[in-house]
């Protein structure tokens, strides 16, 4: 019994006293990783082919007052899409206590990846989120639950017709603050 209370009350100090450290910094240093569920629409000339697929990433940023920055990995992927994207992202964060609502913007590009068999080019991609973000008191977590539209113009070209990529899905953040 002692050594169950000795453990509990030390596990408590040390989340209490690494939760504080950065109490008087203006500035946050994070890093995080996401998993996310949604759908995809592959655009070709009038042509809307749809269907689901999951996204995995990681995340390190800055945050700071009303401003967030980040640079980011994410993975997409289904049973005919693999596809890899990196981004930079910036967002704006509206003022509030626990639970704090942002939107969001980024740019980046996807590489590496095949639908179909067929090769990904690396082209531009552009992205939009809105979200809220929640701080877990007394522990150096935060959990962010983001809604996520992603766009890969001219992503692969099929017998000479270029197609468009639009993914939208929802995702779960969860940052450590250093």
């Amino acid at each position: 019994m002692k050594l169950k209370t000795t453990g509990l009350l030390t596990l408590v100090s040390v989340l209490g006293f690494a939760a504080n450290a950065n109490a008087g910094v203006v500035m946050d240093m994070y890093a995080g990783a996401t998993v996310g569920a949604g759908g995809l629409t592959v655009m070709t000339d009038g042509s809307d082919t749809s269907d689901s697929v999951n996204s995995y990433g990681a995340m390190f940023g800055i945050d700071i007052p009303v401003l967030r920055a980040e640079v980011e990995y994410n993975h997409l992927s289904n049973s005919d899409l693999k596809m890899d994207l990196a981004m930079v992202n910036g967002y704006l964060k509206m003022p509030s206590t626990v639970i704090k609502p942002y939107i969001g913007v980024g740019i980046g590009s996807a590489f590496n990846g095949k639908i179909s068999g067929q090769d990904i080019s690396s082209n531009p991609a552009y992205q939009g989120m809105v979200g809220v973000t929640f701080d877990i008191p007394a522990m150096p977590i935060k959990i962010d639950a983001e809604g996520h539209v992603l766009y890969v113009p001219d992503f692969v070209e099929f017998y000479s017709i270029k197609s468009d990529l639009l993914n939208y899905d929802f995702r779960i953040k969860l940052r450590y603050v250093f």
